[in-house]
């Protein structure tokens, strides 16, 4: 990621933190609307998992400048997420939903630069993740 895309995924996010609960509401139905497969991983209240993911978010997007400091975070996620039933798979139904959200949320605010600037963040740290996966599944 260069400089401009995280200033890019960093102030747009400043406007979707706002509407945090919202989105992630949005981020959810869309998952499971496009992915119904998916809603048997997310057991438990469902506003307490919109929380963590708009923490979890905002600690990434906050930090995109120090990746080396949030890699192994994610990477020991994603090992975790073996036991509840993560595929590799999951992770392109995961970025589709979230820049949907992200489309949606912003609004008229969303353009070409940002959705780049998101993809590449996500497909970064998610990059990192399955890799990680991967690497635990052989171990």
């Amino acid at each position: 990621m260069n400089t401009q895309q995280i200033q890019l995924v960093q102030d747009s996010w400043k406007l979707v933190q706002p509407i945090a609960n919202t989105a992630g509401q949005l981020f959810y139905g869309r998952l499971f609307e496009t992915h119904p497969t998916l809603q048997h991983l997310f057991r438990g209240n469902l506003e307490e998992q919109i929380k963590k993911l708009m923490t979890m978010l905002t600690v990434i997007v906050n930090n995109l400048t120090r990746l080396e400091q949030i890699i192994p975070t994610a990477q020991k996620l994603a090992v975790r997420h073996i036991d509840y039933g993560v595929e590799e798979e999951h992770y392109a139904a995961v970025g589709n939903a979230l820049l949907w959200t992200l489309e949606q949320g912003l609004g008229e605010a969303w353009n070409a630069e940002i959705e780049e600037a998101w993809t590449t963040a996500y497909q970064t740290l998610s990059g990192v993740m399955i890799a990680a996966h991967q690497e635990a599944l052989v171990a």
